[in-house]
């Protein structure tokens, strides 16, 4: 009778186990994306927003307050044959005791691995499956070139079509002006500054900030998006200014 001595024995295990690790295939559940981006006709989600805008030339800074809500109206089909959610936005005063006033729509796509969000021509991804922390995609490849260049002249839209939105951790609890929001991914689109904040202002300086959370059970609760530029515009007339914008939107109330 043959034995085998102790050392082939252990070689023989460590090639056995490598081949059943090797067969072994990761197994990753990824929630559904109806379950950060819940589509049904009436649902509605109220945010009060905080818009940056600069008046007088660009040499004035303004904070804007008022909320709007997103009223799901009615699901169509869109120009490619694909079912498509309306949503109605309606806007009022900060504290909404103004009667809500039309503030135009915007629409909703959700497809079997992404949901898609267009407006006023721009068409975003927002979502992406699947919900994992660092998975990747270009939620902007839908953009055109300057996208914003008609309303602003700055350069933070070049190339935004090459934004990489990322999913930044897990699902986890968020804070916002005392409310508190839970199972929140957060989706990481830009962050980019240049001298700010402005230390030197006789140099150009520039931001480009774009940041969303989406809540289980909810949808999107937050998005902070800033693109502004500064011009120290040295023997210009009237100095210095800004150009662009940016808004700060949390949810305060839903169905």
């Amino acid at each position: 009778m043959k034995f085998l001595s102790p050392a082939r024995i252990s070689l023989m295990a460590i090639l056995i186990s490598f081949l059943f690790s090797c067969n072994e295939k990761e197994e990753f559940t990824s929630e559904a994306l109806s379950d950060y981006m819940p589509l049904a006709i009436g649902k509605y989600i109220t945010y009060r927003i905080d818009s940056l805008v600069y008046t007088n030339f660009g040499r004035t800074t303004e904070i804007h307050k008022y909320r709007i809500k997103n009223l799901i109206e009615s699901q169509i089909t869109d120009n490619q044959g694909r079912p498509t959610y309306r949503v109605f936005r309606y806007i009022s005063d900060s504290t909404g005791t103004v009667p809500w006033q039309p503030a135009g729509t915007f629409y909703i796509t959700p497809l079997a691995d992404q949901v898609e969000v267009g407006e006023d021509n721009l068409r975003f991804i927002k979502l992406h499956l699947p919900f994992k922390n660092g998975f990747n995609w270009k939620g902007n490849k839908y953009l055109p070139l300057d996208p914003y260049g008609p309303l602003y002249n700055f350069s933070n839209d070049d190339n935004m079509e090459d934004w990489d939105y990322y999913y930044d951790g897990e699902a986890s609890s968020f804070s916002y002006r005392g409310i508190n929001y839970s199972n929140v991914y957060t989706i990481e689109q830009a962050d980019e500054s240049f001298n700010v904040p402005i230390t030197t202002p006789t140099a150009y300086a520039a931001k480009s900030r774009s940041v969303e959370r989406y809540s289980k059970g909810i949808g999107p609760v937050f998005r902070q998006f800033e693109l502004w530029e500064y011009q120290p515009n040295p023997g210009g007339s009237g100095g210095p200014y800004f150009t662009g914008f940016g808004i700060t939107m949390w949810m305060v109330d839903h169905n």
